[in-house]
């Protein structure tokens, strides 16, 4: 019989890639979001698959699924500083009334879970690279603590579960990640970089522009979630590109790409924005045998060529197509 998997956030960018993946890979898929933030028109060309199935829910609900389930993916949750600082008490609850749903579905159903968590549980590092031993620096009461501090609970009930209950848990802590189905409104720095380009305006850099990030191509991203599904390591582990650049040179990088004339405007720095971003991945090395194959010059002429696509007409009519005859209650 073909494994069976649950994937939550299914319509968001990484669920949507990742549904694509475990379909490919000759799994029943059945994907769930209540799509605050997901879009239908990213699994749009699932639907008519046999082996892929919608479900319109909330996880912070009661989670129920009949049969036989294998392996649970928990990628639910707002991503994006606009996301959670608009719906902060939603992102909270999807990390802690959303995870231990899904760490009781598992364990009722003897099945493997792996949950997002993310670079956002190190706050403002003091340590650089970080690594998985470190405990991070995090302001609870500031504007992101509802992100950072959902995602720290999300992985210490994720341990409980595994260490009390004997449940098979994976933790994937994802660093900075981009490619095509990205949101060019939901405020991370690759797509405000390229709408801004795109519409002829300036690129806006927060601060003086020298703190850094790490950009993640999606398809290495979700390779490093595969292998990880299928380790026999429960602890946490970065999964992330360690080529760290300044928000700076970024910048100018998203310039010289688009072609465009504008200029970058600063604007002060947000409360507790990290100043530095870099993922030491010597575990995923070790521990996977992974580490990211695709460029950033090559991932951003991908994902630009992407947003280039869309045409605004076209968009607003397919996100208002009537997907109801595929979407299960």
């Amino acid at each position: 019989m073909k494994k069976r998997i649950l994937i939550t956030g299914a319509a968001g960018f990484l669920g949507s890639h990742l549904c694509d993946r475990f379909i490919n890979e000759g799994y029943k898929v059945m994907g769930m979001d209540n799509l605050i933030t997901g879009n239908l028109q990213n699994i749009e060309h699932l639907f008519s698959l046999p082996d892929f199935e919608f479900y319109h829910h909330d996880v912070t609900k009661f989670v129920h699924v009949s049969g036989q389930l294998d392996y649970i993916l928990h990628f639910a949750s707002p991503a994006s500083p606009i996301d959670y600082l608009k719906i902060p008490i939603q992102t909270l609850k999807v990390g802690a009334h959303g995870t231990h749903n899904l760490l009781g579905l598992a364990k009722d159903k003897g099945a493997r879970i792996l949950v997002a968590s993310t670079s956002e549980v190190y706050g403002d590092p003091t340590v650089h690279p970080q690594t998985e031993s470190y405990w991070g620096n995090v302001n609870p009461v500031g504007p992101r603590g509802v992100y950072d501090e959902a995602k720290r609970y999300q992985e210490a009930i994720t341990m409980a579960y595994h260490t009390y209950h004997g449940v098979e848990t994976r933790i994937i802590r994802i660093f900075n990640t981009y490619g095509p189905r990205m949101r060019l409104n939901d405020g991370r720095v690759l797509p405000a970089f390229i709408g801004q380009a795109l519409r002829g305006e300036d690129l806006t850099v927060f601060g003086d522009g020298s703190q850094t990030r790490s950009f993640c191509y999606v398809d290495d991203l979700v390779e490093g979630i595969y292998r990880l599904l299928h380790s026999n390591y429960a602890g946490p582990v970065n999964i992330g590109n360690p080529s760290e650049i300044t928000i700076r040179e970024f910048a100018e990088e998203i310039l010289k790409l688009t072609g465009a004339n504008q200029k970058i405007i600063y604007k002060p720095l947000p409360t507790d924005d990290p100043k530095q971003r870099q993922p030491d991945i010597t575990l995923a090395k070790k521990l996977l045998g992974w580490e990211p194959k695709v460029d950033r010059k090559q991932g951003l002429q991908i994902t630009y060529e992407y947003f280039k696509s869309l045409k605004m007409d076209d968009l607003y009519k397919k996100e208002h197509k009537d997907f109801s005859s595929y979407i299960r209650h």
